[in-house]
């Protein structure tokens, strides 16, 4: 992936490749994760993962709106909306340094198990 967005058809992939299950299987292990993580929200519970992040409700307060379109002015009702909070570890996982991989230079020594056959 390069700087778009991954989809739920791309997550399910990368878990089929990643743990050599079928696309099917790994489609009802994502489908379960986001089910669980949609009741317990609607349940009113807080789901934390540890390294990851958190996610919770946010109540937004009624208020008065204005419709773009014709400019009159419009009630807005209460909600529940869904907040995601990322965790230390996360942060710091996206903000360091990509690892460069190893590239071997004419110095180097050669891995005895390198010239096996």
């Amino acid at each position: 992936m390069t700087g778009g967005s991954m989809t739920k058809a791309e997550l399910v992939e990368e878990v089929s490749r990643v743990s050599d299950l079928t696309k099917k299987h790994s489609e009802v292990i994502v489908d379960t994760v986001f089910k669980s993580i949609i009741d317990a929200l609607h349940r009113g519970e807080k789901i934390e993962l540890r390294g990851f992040g958190s996610f919770r409700l946010r109540k937004r307060e009624p208020r008065k709106g204005r419709n773009p379109k014709t400019g009159d002015k419009v009630d807005v009702p209460p909600k529940k909306v869904p907040y995601f909070k990322p965790g230390k570890e996360l942060k710091e996982l996206i903000n360091r340094e990509p690892e460069l991989e190893a590239v071997p230079t004419p110095n180097d020594p050669i891995p005895p198990n390198a010239l096996a056959i």
